[in-house]
Formats: C-alpha cells, sequence, structure tokens
C-alpha cells in the first residue's frame, strides 16, 4: 500500500470516528482536520468534498459492524444458534464496535432522515443487508425444520433489529447496560420459542 492510500485509510478511519459520535453535521471541517492531524488541503488532496468523506466514512464503518457479525458466526450451526449469536454480539460488547459512538447505523439513519438523501441510502442498503441476513437464517431454519413453518422471516428480522438497537439507545442515553440486558433475555427466550417443538 503506498503512503497516498495509508492517509487516505487514516482519514476515512478517523473521519468514521468522528462521524460516528458527533454526527455528520454536526463536525465541522476543523474538527476533521483535529482529528486527523491534516490541514484542509491535505484532506481535499484525497476528497473532493466532505459529503465524498462522509460517503467513504459510512462504508467503512458498515464494513466494520458487518464483519463483526461474520466472523461471530463463523462455525455456528443451526439457526436458533445462529441467531443467538447475533443477539449476544449485539448486546454484550457494544463497546466492541470497532467504530466509536455505538452502532453506525442507528446513528447515520437517525441523522439522516431527512438531511443527507445519499446517506440514506446507504443506511438503508447496510440496514437491507443486515435483515438479510437475519431473514436468511431463519429462511433456512424453517427449510430445515428448525424453526416453525408459520414463522415470517421479515418479521423476524424487525423484532431481533429494532428491539436490540432500541436497547442501545437506551443503554448510551442513561449509561446503563440493564437496557441491553433486559433486551437480550427478551429475544433469547423470543428465539427458542421459534422453535419446532
Amino acid at each position: 500500500m503506498s503512503k497516498a492510500e495509508e492517509t487516505k485509510n487514516r482519514i476515512i478511519q478517523q473521519a468514521a470516528n468522528l462521524f460516528n459520535q458527533q454526527g455528520y453535521a454536526g463536525s465541522s471541517m476543523s474538527d476533521i482536520m483535529a482529528a486527523t492531524g491534516l490541514k484542509k488541503g491535505g484532506i481535499y488532496n484525497h476528497f473532493a468534498s466532505k459529503d465524498e468523506l462522509a460517503i467513504a466514512a459510512f462504508d467503512f464503518a458498515a464494513q466494520q459492524a458487518s464483519q463483526r457479525y461474520l466472523w461471530a458466526l463463523k462455525g455456528k450451526r443451526g439457526a436458533i444458534a445462529r441467531l443467538k449469536t447475533i443477539i449476544h454480539t449485539f448486546s454484550t460488547s457494544p463497546d466492541e464496535f470497532s467504530i466509536k459512538g455505538g452502532c453506525p447505523l442507528l446513528n447515520t439513519a437517525i441523522e439522516s432522515d431527512d438531511t443527507h438523501p445519499v446517506l440514506r441510502e446507504k443506511t438503508q442498503t447496510a440496514m437491507y443487508q443486515w435483515r438479510n441476513l437475519i431473514h436468511q437464517i431463519v429462511k433456512k431454519g424453517i427449510e430445515r425444520e428448525e424453526i416453525q413453518p408459520k414463522v415470517d422471516p421479515d418479521a423476524v428480522a424487525t423484532i431481533l433489529i429494532s428491539t436490540m438497537e432500541g436497547s442501545l439507545m437506551l443503554t448510551r442515553l442513561y449509561g446503563d447496560r440493564i437496557h441491553m440486558q433486559r433486551a437480550k433475555e427478551h429475544l433469547d427466550h423470543y428465539v427458542e420459542g421459534l422453535q419446532v417443538s
């Protein structure tokens, strides 16, 4: 990797942390310069605009989050075990996101709602991939007769993601992990209830 590529990657990683903690709108060019240790020209050598940097930073953050789940799922067999692994990975280690500031999908979804259509579209795509991962696990579980045939894979994805993300929001708001613990216990029980008896 060339020095220029290393610098560009470092800018992306540091901007991802900054945007995930302060938001895209809440991060000024001065903040980006302070986070990267570069002058404005050094940043604009690699990115044409703050928007271009924001998109690259989000792509990096979303990829890091996705890799975390794919790594956790390696070697896990059976739909119920895989669903519980997703719940466990999310709820027991929110501080282990490689990007500071919590879940980049949640943070960007809230901020980009009406203000940044490209980031909103990127967030929808990343969220679709997460929803699709859960959908596919449930669908295969139904096909293998591990999960009841009446179960709707899309509904399971909605329930898991909304409960986990909501518990993360409460945990961060109050600084109390009890919210994630309660969500984990509830979702573990919910997932167990999907099994063929």
